[in-house]
Parts: C-alpha cells; structure tokens; sequence
C-alpha cells in the first residue's frame, strides 16, 4: 500500500471516531416536542394534525402550534450543537 493511500485511510478512520450526538439530541427532542403538542391537543379536546390554521381556529390551538415551533427552534439549534 502506497504510504498516501495510508494516511488518507488514517485520517478517514480519525474523522468517524470524532463524530458528534447533535443530531441525535435534535431527534430525541424533536420527538419531545411533538409529544408535548400532541398532549397540549389533547387537553383541549382535540387531534393534532386535524385541525387546519384559519380565522375559526381556536385560541388554545393557536397556543399548542406556537409553544410547538419554540421548542422545534430550540431542537434546531441542539441539532447543531455538539455534545460529547
């Protein structure tokens, strides 16, 4: 084996030895999330993903929506972040 074609192989192995759990954090707590706002539905009576946004909307709904894309751009942000 050519010595490049080693050192190319070593820094490849090195690389995948490094990676990183934010995307598996952004996944738990993407999961988080939508277990939050399908309990928020719940609790007012309703089953997410149903309901469409329009002037009829219930208030509570509008809620539930909004905390859910908060904590979605908070996963967003754990999916970039890196954790040991």
């Amino acid at each position: 084996m050519k010595p490049t074609g080693l050192i190319i192989l070593l820094v490849f192995v090195s690389i995948l030895m490094n990676a990183e759990a934010g995307p598996i954090s952004a996944a738990i707590c993407s999961a988080c999330c939508a277990g939050g706002v399908v309990a928020c539905y719940s609790a007012a009576g309703f089953v997410f993903g149903t309901v469409t946004a329009g002037a009829g909307t219930p208030a509570v709904i509008i809620g539930c929506n909004t905390a859910f894309g908060k904590c979605m751009a908070a996963c967003a942000v754990a999916g970039v972040a890196p954790a040991p």
